[in-house]
């Protein structure tokens, strides 16, 4: 039979177990505190952003070093590669087909910069105006080739530009009683077949921004700009035009720095043909990278495409003053 004078003797008595506990606590207080319990308010924020640093400098940083040492090899992809300093650079500034790319391509930005950008910018006011009726359709269809294939676009355009049967030489015999333009086979031709192209491909994604950038422009400025009589074209150009520069800027610079580097168009409508007459700086890197195989050669033309862009968005950026204030 258990002694319940010895049961109570061995029960553990609260107010020795609170004092106990309260003198642990004690004695973990006036432990020194770690070297992470120190800094950690101080450091947490640089853990947190530690994650994009890591991936930017893994995808952008790195390649960029790779790309500048390979600039100055010679390298087939295989082996060793065989430094040769800057011999690459004087190459490219002797080789002809490079400037003609340089050439081509700033045909390229300007045509985007001076014709697809204010004919989105149109596209979206006239989207915007009150009672258009369909205007979720038109919408639908200025975006409709921003979601479709490149090679589904090139094929279809290659059909609309052939000579003897396609249906732009077919609409301008009907038409005008002309026709058998070699559109994809001379050079001129060319270039213009592939600039209406990107017209037709870029247009309707750039009126998006245009028309997101309508939405949120108050109609108390056109109200005050009807009554102090604005007409239509007064109202667009002293209410529409300030009030759409933080957009305009954003997709001027993004633009720019997207056409400078066009490769899918000329790629697959004309290859860069006929000759090199559609040839762009990144279809003349593909070219020397991997069908020549000379990857310090073709490293050495990115390497002046990048330093080109990065010059040129850092311009755009400052004469379109894209993140200030207009206000």
């Amino acid at each position: 039979m258990t002694n319940p004078m010895r049961t109570n003797s061995t029960r553990t008595n609260p107010t020795s177990r609170r004092r106990h506990d309260s003198e642990s606590r004690g004695a973990e207080l006036e432990k020194p505190a770690g070297w992470w319990s120190r800094h950690q308010v101080r450091l947490a924020p640089y853990v947190f952003v530690s994650p994009f640093f890591l991936l930017y400098g893994l995808f952008f940083v790195v390649p960029i070093l790779v790309g500048l040492y390979l600039s100055g090899t010679e390298w087939a992809g295989l082996g060793t590669p065989e430094w040769v300093g800057l011999r690459n650079y004087q190459d490219l500034l002797g080789d002809r087909g490079f400037w003609i790319a340089v050439g081509n391509t700033a045909v390229y930005v300007l045509f985007t910069m001076c014709v697809v950008v204010p004919a989105a910018l149109l596209i979206a006011q006239a989207l915007n105006a009150r009672g258009l009726r369909g205007r979720d359709m038109f919408r639908l269809a200025y975006f409709m080739p921003v979601v479709i294939s490149p090679i589904v676009i090139t094929l279809v355009f290659g059909l609309f530009f052939e000579r003897e049967f396609g249906i732009v030489n077919g609409l301008l015999r009907a038409v005008f009683g002309f026709g058998g333009i070699d559109w994809l086979g001379d050079p001129l031709w060319a270039k213009v077949s592939v600039t209406v192209l990107v017209l037709w491909r870029w247009t309707g994604y750039l009126t998006i921004f245009f028309l997101a950038g309508l939405q949120n422009v108050p109609k108390e400025l056109y109200e005050a700009a009807a009554i102090d009589g604005a007409g239509p074209v007064r109202r667009f150009i002293d209410v529409t035009l300030p009030a759409l520069r933080p957009v305009t800027a954003f997709i001027a610079v993004t633009v720019l720095v997207n056409t400078a580097q066009i490769f899918d168009e000329p790629f697959l409508l004309t290859q860069g043909g006929p000759g090199e007459s559609t040839l762009s700086v990144a279809m003349f890197i593909y070219r020397a990278g991997f069908q020549r195989q000379e990857l310090g050669y073709a490293a050495a033309a990115g390497v002046l495409l990048f330093a080109v862009v990065f010059t040129l968005g850092l311009l755009a950026n400052r004469v379109f003053g894209v993140g200030r204030d207009v206000r």
